[in-house]
């Protein structure tokens, strides 16, 4: 990729669950999730790659993925260790980069155009910290290597577990032209239904719309969906990247039907999750 942005996308293989059954032997293998309770109306954080056989994934409540799969095993998270072997990883990141976007404790983007070992290789580089990511933390990590975000983000995901994709800039158009919507970073499930809609099935579909016809009907993201149709992407890894919002949850049961009731719950929420400076 001589002469094109080199950029790297990590991504650890689910996160959670991963440590978990690094952490406690009779976990490997099985079908897990860190999560709540189902008896709680629990929700599921992270499922293992055993629980993803049978249509389990996060967000999906407890006692949905129990009845999927009646021998799951829940554990409680435990954060204060996730966040830690989060900041271990990233301390391999910048034996190669300063310039590191993380985006959540199991992933980050890594521009290493101009890097630290000094090598035009962003492949080489890619397979050396998904290896130091397993002797020194036992985890397995999905890299995808791209000249911008987006096909770097797109191909971490294509061959997870412990995959390593490269889209090389001579093919970059001709990928996003045949990936299905639906394996687009920044386009979702609801999106996704109405570019169905539309006809709009695969990159291809995409690129035929014009700038004007994306924004009149997704409005503003719609420039952003024209670029990444013809595999462009002009956003910088960004070291400094400002949290703009944080967000907290729970669930009750039974449901809260009182507004009133509904309003002491939401105070008592939002500030134990407003970080202080």
């Amino acid at each position: 990729m001589d002469g094109q942005r080199k950029g790297i996308h990590v991504d650890l293989d689910a996160y959670y669950a991963s440590v978990e059954q690094r952490d406690n032997p009779h976990y490997r293998g099985k079908p897990l999730v860190v999560g709540g309770s189902p008896d709680k109306r629990g929700a599921v954080a992270a499922a293992s790659y055993e629980a993803r056989k049978y249509g389990i994934h996060s967000a999906m409540p407890s006692r949905t993925a129990l009845q999927r799969c009646p021998h799951l095993i829940f554990v409680s998270p435990r954060f204060e260790v996730y966040r830690a072997i989060s900041e271990q990883i990233r301390v391999i990141f910048y034996r190669y980069t300063d310039w590191v976007e993380p985006l959540a404790l199991d992933e980050a983007y890594l521009d290493v155009t101009h890097n630290k070992q000094e090598t035009n290789s962003a492949t080489a580089i890619a397979r050396k910290i998904k290896q130091a990511i397993l002797e020194e933390t036992g985890l397995t990590a999905s890299a995808g290597v791209s000249i911008n975000k987006f096909l770097a983000k797109v191909a971490s995901g294509m061959n997870k577990p412990d995959g390593l994709t490269v889209i090389p800039p001579h093919e970059s158009e001709s990928f996003v032209e045949s990936l299905p919507i639906e394996k687009f970073h920044g386009i979702g499930q609801v999106i996704a239904k109405k570019m169905h809609e539309l006809g709009i099935h695969h990159g291809m579909d995409l690129k035929e719309r014009t700038e004007d016809e994306l924004v009149q009907c997704f409005g503003k993201v719609g420039r952003f969906y024209y670029k990444i149709a013809r595999a462009k992407d002009d956003r910088p890894v960004n070291p400094n990247r400002i949290r703009k919002s944080v967000g907290g949850e729970t669930s009750f049961d039974p449901d809260l039907d009182n507004l009133e009731r509904m309003r002491q719950e939401l105070v008592s929420i939002a500030p134990s999750r407003v970080p202080t400076a």
